[in-house]
């Protein structure tokens, strides 16, 4: 297969009525087992990497360059995507570095200047051939608690849309980024009204914090593309605790960081296999 554009995944999820999962970076090892993860479900993926991240690594070309490596050799269709950038000069620089898609955060700003904004980003990655992800509402927990009274109105995602051009639309709709408990309450009525008027995929930020019967709804309701990154992190690092635990005199990193990869690859295969399932699925049955 090979590194895939962004756009062919997501058309062929939005045409299935699917999700597909966007599973986030944070090393060398965690693109390593998502890759592994697609390979084992025999589905596509797409690794996304966020503006966080890319500072973490000391800029983006490092890590960038080792995830597209990862991607090119994968046995399964594989997309790089970069998430949360609220730089517009970061965003550029994923689409000459080879990114198949960008987010452009500008939910931080005011209405007319994220529309702006974006409308820039969106015609450099257009002119490239690159697919653009962009974000209105405010989705909640970057800088505090679960905010489940914010959400996207569907009349302005539809002007939103109109005057940017963007081609998909992460959108807020009860979920919150980086809980470490599944109890978040989607609105699953607005998912299907904000599916309904726009005419791009929806995409779906914080679902580490959505249970997997939420997370089929939303996808049944119209949600494509399921973002996840601190529940497969709880399964990495929870693997090398018992790892470290069992194993007190190790000091081979490798060891108990593969012990992580491992189980990173396993859950993150099952959500997978999930997020592909008809919409009609029925949880109850084996």
């Amino acid at each position: 297969m090979t590194l895939t554009p962004t756009r062919e995944l997501m058309r062929s999820a939005a045409t299935g009525g699917t999700g597909i999962g966007a599973f986030n970076v944070i090393h060398l090892e965690t693109a390593e087992a998502l890759v592994a993860a697609a390979e084992q479900a025999a589905l596509p993926v797409i690794l996304q990497i966020s503006q966080n991240c890319a500072s973490y690594h000391g800029g983006l070309r490092p890590i960038a360059e080792a995830t597209l490596a990862i991607a090119r050799a994968a046995a399964v269709p594989v997309a790089v995507h970069l998430d949360h950038a609220e730089d517009e000069a970061l965003a550029c620089l994923a689409v000459d570095l080879g990114f198949g898609s960008v987010m452009y955060d500008g939910a931080h700003l005011d209405y007319d200047e994220n529309v702006a904004s974006t409308a820039r980003v969106v015609a450099y990655a257009h002119a490239r051939g690159v697919y653009v992800e962009a974000e209105l509402g405010t989705i909640g927990g970057k800088g505090g608690a679960h905010a489940p009274g914010v959400r996207t109105d569907p009349h302005e995602a539809v002007a939103f849309v109109r005057a940017t051009n963007v081609d998909a639309l992460a959108v807020a709709v009860g979920s919150s980024h980086a809980m470490t408990s599944r109890v978040a309450a989607l609105d699953l009525e607005l998912i299907a009204r904000l599916h309904a008027a726009v005419a791009v995929p929806l995409v779906l930020h914080g679902s580490s914090g959505v249970s997997d019967e939420q997370i089929v709804g939303a996808i049944s309701a119209g949600m494509t593309k399921i973002n996840v990154s601190t529940h497969l992190n709880g399964f990495f690092t929870a693997a090398i605790r018992d790892y470290l635990g069992a194993n007190p005199t190790v000091v081979d990193s490798r060891k108990y960081v593969a012990a992580g990869r491992a189980a990173l690859t396993g859950e993150a295969a099952r959500m997978l296999r999930l997020f592909s399932l008809s919409p009609a699925i029925d949880l109850q049955k084996p």
